[in-house]
C-alpha cells in the first residue's frame, strides 16, 4: 500500500499533517486553510485511483530471437471484458532497464485498443521484454496505482553472422576425408597393397596383382575421418583492448560455427569457460548470445587443451583470439591441439588490414571486419 504514495504525494501529505497541527496548536486560519487544500487534493488523488482493474492486456512478440541491427516488433493489446467503461490509463512496458509508456483511451464495454511497438537493436544481448502494467493516477501525480498483467519475456539479439560458402570449398569443405596414419582392410583412401592373411575380406583382393606375382593381394587403405570442425572463441578480456573487438570476435566464431552446422559437419564450439550447444542453428546461436568475456587470468594454452580434450579427432580447428593475445601464447595453445590437426588462428582488430603470417605450424590471419571474414579463410584455404 504504501507504494501507491508518489514522493510528491508523500510530501503533500508531510505538508497536510504539519499545516494542521501547527494551525491547531498556533490557532493560525491559513495553516488550516492550507491543511484543508492539501487534504481535499489528496482524497481526490485517492478517488482517481479506486476501483477494481478490469482490463485484459496482452503482450505479444513478433519473434524472440532477432539479429543485432534489426528491429523486434511488438504489439501491446488492453481489452475491456467488462460490461462498464473504463476510464482512461496508461501502459508502461519495461525493456531491459528501460521503460516507456502508452495512453489508453476510455474503453467502452467489450472495446479494445492496440500499440504496435519496435524495439532497436544494436548489439547481441538477452533482453527481458516485461513486465506490462497498467498505471492509473491522478492528474498530480500524487498517487499512483498500477497492476502487472503480463510477466517477463525472453529476446534474445543473436550476433551478426556472415555466410561463408565462397571460403567453405577451400578450408571448411571435404568431400573424402582426412587420411590418417593408421591403416585399415577397408576405407576409401587406397594406400598399399600386400599378402592376404586369413579374415581379410576378399572383396579386397587385388586380382590383376594375384595372377600376375601368383600370391593373393589385398588392397589396405588408410583410416579417414569426416570433417571435424573445432570453433575455439578466446574470451579472455585481457586480450581485448575495445569491446568492439569483443563483438568482432565473437561474431566471426558464430559465422564458422554456423557454416560448418549448415554443411552438416562435426562441430565443437566453446569458449575458455564454456560450452556452446550444436544440436540446433538456435541453441547454438542462442549460446553465442550469452559468451561474455572472462576476467580471470587463466592462460591462454588452456584453449589449446580444451580442443585436445573435447575433440581429440579433429580435423580443423579455428581458434578465435584478441588482438593483444601474443605469439608466443599463440605457439603455446597449438601445441596443445591434437597431433595432425590443421590450426588456423583468425585475430580480431577492429578496423586492421587483412593480412596473413605463420606461427610455426600455425596459420594467422587477421580481420578488421565481419565482411573481410570469406576473403581470410579463402587466403588461409589456398
Amino acid at each position: 500500500m504504501l507504494d501507491l504514495v508518489s514522493p510528491i504525494g508523500w510530501a503533500v501529505l508531510a505538508g497536510a499533517v504539519g499545516c494542521w497541527s501547527l494551525g491547531m496548536l498556533l490557532h493560525v486560519t491559513e495553516l488550516n486553510v492550507i491543511a484543508l487544500a492539501l487534504t481535499v487534493m489528496l482524497v481526490v488523488a485517492v478517488l482517481f485511483v479506486l476501483g477494481r482493474a478490469t482490463s485484459a492486456v496482452t503482450l505479444d512478440l513478433q519473434t524472440d530471437r532477432v539479429v543485432a541491427g534489426t528491429r523486434a516488433v511488438g504489439r501491446i493489446e488492453v481489452a475491456n471484458p467488462s460490461g462498464r467503461s473504463i476510464l482512461p490509463t496508461r501502459i508502461e512496458l519495461a525493456v531491459g532497464s528501460a521503460a516507456t509508456h502508452f495512453p489508453v483511451p476510455r474503453l467502452a464495454p467489450a472495446g479494445t485498443h492496440e500499440e504496435l511497438f519496435a524495439v532497436p537493436t544494436t548489439r547481441r544481448a538477452l533482453l527481458v521484454i516485461g513486465p506490462v502494467r497498467s498505471i492509473r493516477d491522478d492528474p498530480l501525480s500524487l498517487v499512483r496505482r498500477q497492476v502487472t498483467w503480463v510477466r517477463e519475456q525472453d529476446l534474445f539479439v543473436h550476433p551478426r553472422t556472415v555466410r561463408l560458402d565462397g571460403a567453405s570449398s577451400g578450408l571448411l569443405r571435404d568431400l573424402e576425408g582426412t587420411p590418417s596414419a593408421e591403416l585399415y582392410s577397408s576405407d576409401i583412401a587406397f594406400h598399399a597393397l600386400r599378402e592376404y592373411t586369413p579374415g581379410d575380406d576378399r572383396r579386397h583382393v587385388h586380382w590383376r596383382t594375384t595372377a600376375r606375382t601368383g600370391t593373393l593381394m589385398v588392397r589396405q587403405f588408410e583410416e579417414t575421418r569426416r570433417s571435424h570442425v573445432v570453433v575455439a572463441l578466446g574470451n579472455l578480456a585481457a586480450h581485448y583492448e575495445r569491446a568492439e573487438e569483443f563483438e568482432l570476435a565473437v561474431s566471426v566464431a558464430a559465422s564458422i560455427a554456423a557454416q560448418t552446422h549448415r554443411e552438416e559437419k562435426e562441430l565443437t564450439s566453446f569458449t575458455v569457460d564454456a560450452r556452446q550447444r550444436t544440436r540446433t542453428h538456435r541453441h547454438l546461436m542462442d549460446d553465442f548470445t550469452l559468451v561474455g568475456q572472462l576476467e580471470n587470468r587463466v592462460p591462454f594454452h588452456a584453449l589449446g587443451q580444451k580442443a585436445a580434450e573435447l575433440a581429440p579427432g579433429a580435423s580443423v580447428v579455428m581458434m578465435v583470439i584478441g588482438p593483444l593475445t601474443t605469439a608466443s601464447e599463440l605457439n603455446t595453445a597449438a601445441h596443445k591441439l591434437p597431433v595432425g590437426v590443421r590450426a588456423v588462428a583468425i585475430r580480431c582488430a577492429e578496423g586492421a588490414e587483412m593480412r596473413r603470417s605463420a606461427i610455426g605450424g600455425l596459420d594467422v590471419v587477421t580481420v578488421g571486419s565481419l565482411d573481410t571474414l570469406p576473403r581470410a579463410l579463402r587466403a588461409v584455404g589456398r
